[in-house]
């Protein structure tokens, strides 16, 4: 029993099926590219590529068996002679299938069979290139991680460069010196000396006077020998100018 093809039958019958794919193969090996419907030529393309295969055997037996099918002497020896020597180093593929413009009046679908002569590359040349390929893309991955390492160092380098200045920033500024004053390593409540009297503090840039209210309370860094010192580097008196007052 005859097995049916896939897809619907080109023509009315089977025979004519056959006869119109002989045919449109007959003009393919005659003329290498041909226009046609887009159906007639998805089924032309197994077709021909079984018949381009025995053409690249070329032994008596397959130039018989092509004869059976295509029974035009000229498309045969173009198919053995010119066509095949050309697809000599392709494994399949030997057709490719174009889409072109609608068909006027009926509007089907159109396409273009044609043979790819083109020459194929030796696998040897193919396996070079894409060793090469693949070393370049290698090398540039190492470019770009050796890159990234030292753009992440020199990040790295600039925060603590910034950190660095930052605490000197911040020792310059816990060792301002004033005009007139002492200053403590270490706060203290008791005076260093007889002379400077009036502590500073520098957390709220106040001064306080001895026997003011909050005076004994207040632990001071800096010491000041005069009021008018400690308003000349900066410091306010706490409470107001009237509860510092140095009793006389």
């Amino acid at each position: 029993m005859p097995r049916p093809t896939k897809g619907p039958r080109l023509g009315g019958s089977a025979q004519h099926e056959r006869h119109l794919l002989a045919n449109l193969a007959r003009q393919l090996f005659l003329h290498e590219s041909i226009t046609t419907t887009e159906a007639r030529a998805r089924r032309l393309r197994p077709y021909a590529e079984k018949l381009i295969s025995k053409g690249k055997r070329g032994d008596l037996h397959a130039r018989r068996t092509v004869l059976k099918k295509i029974t035009d002497k000229e498309a045969v020896y173009r198919l053995f002679e010119v066509i095949a020597p050309k697809l000599e180093g392709r494994e399949g593929g030997y057709t490719r299938i174009i889409k072109t413009a609608p068909r006027k009046g009926d509007n089907a679908p159109m396409a273009v069979i044609a043979l790819v002569t083109e020459p194929v590359a030796k696998k040897e040349v193919v396996n070079d290139a894409v060793a090469t390929a693949k070393k370049a893309a290698a090398k540039a991955a190492e470019q770009a991680g050796e890159k990234a390492a030292e753009k992440k160092a020199a990040k790295a380098t600039e925060k603590t460069t910034d950190k660095a200045a930052e605490k000197d920033a911040a020792a310059k500024v816990e060792a301002k010196e004033y005009k007139g004053a002492v200053r403590l390593a270490e706060g203290a409540a008791e005076a260093p000396d007889a002379d400077h009297l009036i502590k500073g503090n520098e957390d709220s840039m106040k001064y306080h006077v001895p026997g003011s209210r909050w005076y004994d309370a207040t632990i001071a860094e800096v010491w000041f020998a005069t009021a008018e010192d400690a308003v000349a580097a900066g410091f306010e008196p706490a409470g107001g100018a009237a509860a510092q007052k140095i009793a006389e």
